[in-house]
């Protein structure tokens, strides 16, 4: 059976790039556009790992992260962002509250996903 993945980011063009690579990676993937958006999907779902954006409107990345943690405490979740300073208080708080994440700096390669992504699930990174 395919590891699931949910994207949840703003950018469509991000999107659209995870989702390519990671589907060629052998990959079931699901996106979002929104952290509300985000929060509904994964809650009708089962993931293996999410890739969740920081900087969105609404609903920003950490409070998108919370409400997911409020459904499941163990799925990885991989921030990717490109503006973690601005967030740095809010990412230090919900690490405070034992909220597990990790950040990845954008932008990331196509290779560096399918690595990550494979090391992450267990699965061989085979590109």
């Amino acid at each position: 059976m395919k590891k699931r993945i949910l994207i949840i980011d703003d950018d469509e063009g991000i999107r659209k790039s995870f989702s390519l690579t990671l589907e060629d990676g052998g990959y079931g993937v699901d996106t979002a556009e929104s952290g509300e958006k985000g929060v509904q999907v994964f809650g009708s779902s089962q993931y293996d790992l999410i890739y969740l954006d920081l900087k969105m409107p609404g609903m920003n990345g950490v409070e998108t992260l919370r409400e997911l943690r409020k459904t499941d405490e163990e799925v990885p979740v991989y921030i990717v962002t490109a503006f973690h300073a601005e967030f740095l208080d809010q990412l230090k708080h919900a690490a405070a509250d034992g909220i597990d994440f990790q950040l990845l700096r954008k932008p990331i390669g196509s290779d560096d996903l399918i690595a990550i992504t494979g090391g992450v699930l267990g699965d061989p990174a085979v590109y």
